[in-house]
């Protein structure tokens, strides 16, 4: 539907709507002093890493884990050595009764939840006519259902507190084909949660923000296998993997208020590879 010029320029009950009080000193802008995050996939890999990225700024954080109780210790050294308040829950993201008790347990136990990371993922790289209707439905269960679920009740806590920020984890395999494993399944995910994210972004923008991170490979037990491994290097025009320290900063900035005027953002952190 096109607009005229007098169309645009008619007053809208509510608008300008106010800016955030945000502070201008920048490093202040990504203090998470006073905030509660919650992380699911925290045991290892990106979900750790953006854990401590968030403690580390002085976050609370809730860790989300299932089937790696790595993550018990872990809680208690993030709360020792950053002075936070950390605790770790068990949690199946595939099931929502799960879901919806342990997020009203972080709310009972911290107050509130200011930002969501909904980072639990998993892959079965086969291509699909190798791949058995289990395998399908067991990536679905947590890559689509598993981030759908979370949203849906995050998404009522933060209505309730007319405030809110969620952060879904993608994938780079949203956005081509071209990647060195088959993995088809997996990739069609990736691309259901990236247009989750955008919608919900538009649904929710009277009281959250909604983001995406599509990372590429990192150097994690989700990253390339060490059949693809030299294609992943030739592929992507850093040549390598990432560490998992060089994506902590972009959930902080998305996790703050640095980032209070990005919503309905996909980014991407992959070394060049989409540019290939």
């Amino acid at each position: 539907m096109s607009m005229t010029s007098t169309d645009c320029a008619v007053i809208r009950d509510g608008f300008p709507r106010p800016n955030p009080n945000t502070p201008t000193n920048v490093l202040e802008q990504l203090s998470l002093k006073g905030k509660t995050i919650v992380i699911t996939g925290v045991a290892d890999g990106i979900g750790y890493a953006v854990a401590e990225a968030m403690a580390e700024a002085g976050g609370d954080v809730a860790l989300w884990y299932n089937s790696n109780d790595a993550a018990i210790a872990k809680e208690e050294y993030l709360g020792k050595t950053h002075g936070v308040r950390a605790v770790a829950y068990k949690v199946d993201v595939s099931n929502y009764d799960n879901v919806q008790q342990t997020m009203n347990a972080v709310v009972d136990d911290f107050g509130k939840i200011d930002t969501f990371i909904a980072n639990a993922g998993m892959a079965i790289s086969k291509p699909l006519l190798e791949q058995t209707l289990d395998e399908y439905r067991k990536q679905m269960s947590v890559n689509v259902d598993g981030v759908l679920y979370c949203a849906k009740a995050a998404g009522a806590i933060f209505s309730a507190q007319r405030t809110g920020n969620l952060i879904i984890t993608s994938s780079m395999s949203a956005h081509i084909v071209n990647v060195p494993v088959d993995q088809p399944v997996y990739n069609a995910t990736k691309a259901f949660v990236t247009h989750l994210g955008k919608s919900l972004a538009r649904e929710w923008r009277d009281f959250a923000r909604v983001n995406i991170v599509s990372p590429g490979f990192f150097d994690t037990k989700m990253g390339a296998s060490p059949q693809t491994v030299q294609e992943a290097f030739r592929m992507a025009a850093l040549g390598r993997q990432g560490d998992t320290k060089e994506i902590k900063g972009l959930y902080l900035y998305l996790a703050s208020g640095a980032s209070s005027y990005m919503t309905g953002s996909d980014v991407v952190i992959d070394g060049g590879y989409t540019l290939s």
